[in-house]
């Protein structure tokens, strides 16, 4: 089973993970809220920060990915969506997927008041 880690207390990241729920097979994916899953993270060398700054998805064999390689994972198991991996994974197209995935994960943490106070704990 795939485990994805998500901001449960972003309300776009949750609207995007329900919709991800509504869609998907039972038994492909167990759905994490970060802020009720610190146990997992932290057993996975995790830090809660990074969590939330990017999302985080652990593959059936103990592997994670992150931002948009985590996306790919997910997408692989949705209908319809993994046919978006096939655009994605292309040279040039992934990068710029990769640098705006950054530059949008940098700016919503930034203006989250949740991150934020995770951010002070670890300075």
């Amino acid at each position: 089973m795939i485990s994805v880690f998500y901001d449960d207390k972003c309300r776009l990241c949750s609207r995007e993970i329900n919709f991800y729920k509504k869609i998907s097979q039972k038994n492909d994916f167990k759905w994490l809220g970060i802020s009720t899953s610190s146990k997992d993270l932290n057993s996975s060398n995790v830090k809660q920060v990074d969590s939330l700054m990017y999302l985080h998805v652990k593959d059936c064999e103990g592997n994670f990915h992150i931002g948009v390689d985590a996306f790919v994972l997910i997408w692989s198991k949705l209908p319809y969506f993994k046919y978006l991996n096939y655009i994605i994974l292309l040279p040039g197209i992934y990068q710029f997927a990769n640098y705006i995935y950054k530059k949008f994960a940098k700016y919503r943490f930034k203006r989250l008041k949740h991150c934020q106070i995770e951010f002070q704990k670890i300075k």
